[in-house]
């Protein structure tokens, strides 16, 4: 799991090599771990500043209410807006924490004004923007 993790696009007889394992016993092994959900995707990384996403904000969301139709609206909302990465509810004073990326601070407060202060849902929106990115990894840590 520690290389596929690392190199999605490794052949499995590059695997093989890498795991000491048999094509055969390690293509069976990735059958199992798809199988299970353990391997959920397989996907290519893009570099957000070679796309057109170089602005990362992490946008603390306040819900106007927390009715099962304002969650289940707001769960709606954030789906279906690509700019959402990642979405997570969390504690504290916020009820949820988004990542967002888009090209610029004038595409942010486009999208911050077009979709989430304009959703009745939302009653707040608290948006700090990434100066630097220290660490950004895709690999679990396993034991």
């Amino acid at each position: 799991m520690r290389e596929i993790q690392s190199d999605a696009a490794l052949s499995l007889a590059e695997l093989a090599a890498r795991t000491g394992m048999a094509q055969s016993t390690l293509w069976r092994k990735l059958q199992e771990l798809e199988g299970a959900g353990v391997i959920r995707g397989r996907v290519a990384l893009l570099d957000p500043a070679k796309v057109g996403a170089k602005l990362c904000v992490l946008a603390q969301i306040s819900l106007a209410d927390h009715s099962e139709a304002s969650v289940a609206g707001f769960t709606a909302l954030v789906r279906r807006l690509p700019e959402v990465l990642e979405c997570h509810s969390v504690s504290g004073q916020a009820d949820y924490m988004l990542k967002v990326r888009v090209r610029d601070v004038e595409a942010y407060e486009a999208f911050m004004s077009h979709n989430l202060l304009r959703s009745p849902f939302v009653r707040a929106v608290v948006s700090s923007f990434v100066l630097k990115e220290v660490k950004s990894t895709t690999a679990l840590p396993l034991a």
